[in-house]
C-alpha cells in the first residue's frame, strides 16, 4: 500500500539547510499496521507528514497504492495529530469539526455520517454540540480520531496519538485503534518513541536515528528484544522507565 523509496527531506535555515529524513526506504503493506520509532528529532514525524503531502520531498519518492501521494484523493490519507488540545479549533463544536471534512469532499448524509462517527470512536451523541474545553483529552483525541476516519480512508496517520494522554486514557485509545483496525482494516503506521505502544499495536517496526532508518524488524522480535543495533537496545531499555532499588532497614 505504501512504498517509500529513498525519501530525502530537507529544511532551509537561517543558517544553511537541515537533513531530517536522510535516504529512507520502506515498504507498508495493505492493512498492515507499521510503527516508526526514535527519539525526539529523529525525523519520524517529518517522514509521516511527507506521507500527508503536508512536507514536501527534496528527493525520492513516495507512492500510496501505486499512486504519488500529490495525485491521490486528500480523503484517502488522514492523520490523527499528537496534541488532542491543539488539533480541534476551539470555536468549533464537534459537530462542525466532523461537517468540515464532509463538506470538502462533498459527502451527503452528514448529519447520519456524524452520529455513526461518534459512536464508532466511544461517544454518543450527546458530545456532538460541545466545544473542545468541554471534553477531556482522551474525548478530544477520539474526536480527532473520528474526524480522520468520517471520509472513509485507506490509509491512516497516527503521529504519537496517546503521548499527550494519561496512562490510563492511553490505554483506552490504543484498544480503540486496535479495534479501528481489526473492523475497518486500515493500513496504519504509528510514530512513537515509545517501543510498548508500538510492540501493542503494529506488527512491524522501523527505527529511526538522525534522519535515517537504522533498524527494520517484526515485532515478535522487538517483544523477545532480539535486535541488532544498540540504538535499538538503548531505545529498549529506556522502554523498562526508572526501577528503584530496595533500601535496607
Amino acid at each position: 500500500m505504501i512504498k517509500i523509496d529513498r525519501a530525502h527531506i530537507r529544511f532551509k535555515t537561517k543558517t544553511g539547510y537541515v537533513d531530517a529524513v536522510r535516504d529512507v526506504s520502506l515498504r507498508v503493506e495493505d492493512g498492515e499496521v507499521f510503527g516508526l520509532v526514535g527519539e525526539s528529532g529523529s525525523g519520524k514525524s517529518t517522514l509521516l507528514r511527507a506521507l500527508a503531502s503536508l512536507v514536501p520531498l527534496a528527493g525520492g519518492a513516495i507512492s500510496i497504492d501505486g499512486q504519488g501521494v500529490a495525485h491521490r484523493p486528500q480523503r484517502d490519507v488522514q492523520m490523527v495529530f499528537q496534541d488532542p488540545y491543539g488539533s480541534l479549533h476551539p470555536r468549533f463544536t464537534v459537530d462542525k469539526t466532523l461537517r468540515e471534512p464532509l463538506a470538502i469532499n462533498g459527502i451527503g448524509n452528514q448529519d447520519a455520517r456524524i452520529l455513526d462517527a461518534l459512536a464508532e470512536v466511544g461517544l454518543g451523541a450527546a458530545f456532538r454540540f460541545r466545544y473542545p474545553h468541554q471534553l477531556s483529552g482522551g474525548q478530544r483525541q477520539r474526536v480527532s480520531i473520528a474526524r480522520a476516519l468520517i471520509v472513509e480512508p485507506r490509509v491512516l496517520l497516527l503521529d504519537e496519538p496517546t503521548s499527550a494522554l494519561d496512562v490510563s486514557v492511553q490505554a483506552e485509545i490504543l484498544n480503540l485503534l486496535r479495534r479501528l483496525h481489526r473492523e475497518r482494516k486500515l493500513t496504519m503506521i504509528l510514530v512513537s518513541h515509545n517501543l510498548a505502544v508500538v510492540g501493542f499495536l503494529c506488527q512491524r517496526v522501523a527505527v529511526m536515528r538522525n534522519g535515517e532508518v537504522v533498524e527494520q524488524l517484526g515485532v515478535e522480535a522487538v517483544r523477545a528484544r532480539d535486535v541488532k543495533h544498540e540504538y535499538t537496545r538503548r531505545l529498549l531499555l529506556a522502554t523498562q522507565g526508572y526501577t528503584r532499588e530496595p533500601v535496607n532497614p
